[in-house]
């Protein structure tokens, strides 16, 4: 069936989110790409000039719409906010986790997806301090740094398994206070 460029290139982009969230970067083929999408290569590589392309689209879409579920989550205490973005983006993740790990690990100094990280971090910053009510140098420093840690640790509950998420939940939640020195809620079970 002939698509327009538009519906091609999203046809592709589904191809490629969905192999990239079954498989490990170095396991997924262009040649399979094309297979599933019922094209040539030569068409594939019209729209997306190599494997490394392709993911860092696949992983933009993610990343942007990850940001419009997570881009409401209520005006309660900040930190039942910041645990309910967790909680959104941790099961991202999960359905994600090649996906994930190879931005964070196999294409982690590819200056292109490593642009979406930053573009995703300093929307996720802006929303942060204004959910906080702060702002200033040190409470914008303190905020990407605690982006940072979150996203190790998240690539560490991903790839070792060795603690729930309710727990990096959590730990992330209290981080994220005391960096901000905002007023914590009861630890929650």
């Amino acid at each position: 069936m002939r698509l327009t460029p538009a519906a091609r290139r999203d046809q592709l982009l589904d191809v490629g989110a969905a192999l990239f969230a079954a498989k490990p970067y170095d396991e997924v083929l262009m040649e399979e790409v094309a297979e599933r999408a019922g094209i040539s290569r030569a068409l594939l590589y019209r729209h997306f000039s190599s494997k490394r392309d392709l993911f860092a689209a696949v992983h933009q879409r993610a990343a942007d719409q990850l940001l419009v579920e997570v881009g409401d989550l209520g005006a309660g205490p900040l930190a039942e906010q910041v645990a309910a973005g967790l909680d959104a983006h941790f099961e991202h993740f999960l359905a994600n986790r090649n996906l994930v790990l190879a931005a964070n690990r196999v294409l982690a100094n590819d200056p292109v997806v490593q642009a979406v990280i930053t573009g995703e971090f300093a929307v996720l910053q802006r929303r942060l301090l204004d959910a906080a009510g702060v702002d200033g140098p040190l409470a914008s420093a303190a905020v990407m740094a605690w982006l940072g840690f979150v996203r190790v640790m998240c690539v560490e509950w991903l790839e070792h398994d060795v603690f729930d998420r309710v727990e990096l939940r959590d730990l992330c939640v209290r981080a994220l206070l005391g960096a901000l020195a905002v007023p914590s809620i009861p630890h929650s079970a």
